[in-house]
């Protein structure tokens, strides 16, 4: 099968490339590199040992994908391509809307004009809002509390939309808890520009000593440590959910892809000092308004349906993000390729 994989240079796109290329699906990454590096290309290419096919382009661009869908013609697309720091979308929400659903609906559009009836969409638990009770099923009320959030909500609603008019026929909607760690090679992973607003990326820096120490946002919460529960899912369980997404396509669906266990701020700070043997040092504030005390999935409907449960836990994530961060401080900075 060919893949379209859509903002497959960034983070979590990357990481589930390099599976597809090893199951022997053929692949192109469309990407504008807005918030990703070129340079990500040769080290695919490192680790699979096959070159990866590139478009430059951008989703609201549907010249470019008239094109990229009339060269590659994909059996599907995998739809990775979206902004994604909560706290900006905030700031900047009608950026959001524009990239994020704009970009989606001409996308589909693209699609539908080249007969390509199968999306695996990169969706969030962030849609779920603060939610009733733990842990988190599919079922569950949904209610983002930001602009982010509400692209991944008012996507997933279109998709169902499309899906109902038959003009999508296959659409998996993947709910995702809170990627971290990375390739077990060290040669991708995540390196978000400026100050990272994920834990793990923050962590690192710090423990890189890159960082003078961690913020804990609160310590007060009715959790075992009193800091914030999050389900950490290692990026390279996540990637094989959509390998199982893509071989299950069949009609509508929705999964959550997590653990199923929640670890506090606290319990992740002492993984990383383990796995890198530095201290991180960290201070307690006060807690950031809309932060929830908890949060993790149930994530027993990709199991019974797709076939898949994460098998990599804490140590696996720490290792990994460890072993990435310090083999590259600076990310992909200074490193030349030959698609430049």
């Amino acid at each position: 099968m060919k893949i379209l994989v859509t903002g497959g240079t960034g983070y979590i796109g990357s990481h589930t490339c390099v599976a597809l290329i090893e199951d022997n699906y053929e692949v192109l990454i469309l990407d504008n590199l807005s918030n990703s590096s070129q340079r990500v290309l040769n080290r695919l290419k490192t680790i699979t040992g096959k070159p990866v096919d590139f478009e430059k382009a951008d989703i609201r661009d549907r010249a470019a994908l008239d094109r990229t869908f009339s060269r590659f013609k994909p059996d599907a697309v995998i739809h990775f391509a979206g902004l994604k720091a909560v706290g900006e979308s905030v700031s900047v929400p009608l950026r959001y809307y524009d990239n994020n659903v704009t970009g989606t609906i001409t996308l589909l559009a693209a699609m539908a004009a080249a007969g390509v009836g199968t999306m695996v969409f990169s969706s969030s638990a962030t849609v779920y809002g603060d939610p009733p009770s733990n842990p988190i099923r599919e079922d569950f009320p949904i209610g983002p509390t930001n602009p982010y959030g509400r692209t991944k909500l008012i996507i997933e609603q279109i998709l169902s939309d499309c899906h109902a008019a038959d003009i999508i026929s296959h659409i998996t909607l993947l709910r995702y808890f809170n990627p971290v760690g990375a390739h077990p090679s060290g040669l991708i992973g995540e390196h978000p520009s400026g100050i990272p607003n994920n834990l793990t990326p923050y962590i690192a820096r710090v423990a890189a000593g890159r960082l003078e120490e961690l913020p804990v946002f609160g310590d007060d919460y009715d959790t075992r440590d009193g800091t914030g529960v999050r389900d950490y899912i290692h990026v390279m369980d996540l990637a094989a959910g959509h390998l199982k997404a893509l071989e299950t396509a069949r009609g509508l669906s929705v999964y959550n892809l997590g653990t199923g266990t929640g670890y506090s701020v606290l319990e992740m700070i002492r993984a990383f000092e383990k796995a890198s043997g530095n201290p991180v040092s960290y201070r307690i504030c006060p807690r950031r308004p809309g932060d929830i005390a908890e949060c993790y999935a149930d994530p027993s409907r990709a199991e019974k349906e797709l076939g898949w449960k994460a098998v990599l836990g804490i140590d696996d994530m720490t290792r990994d993000a460890w072993r990435w961060q310090s083999a590259n401080p600076e990310g992909y900075q200074g490193e030349k390729h030959q698609y430049e």
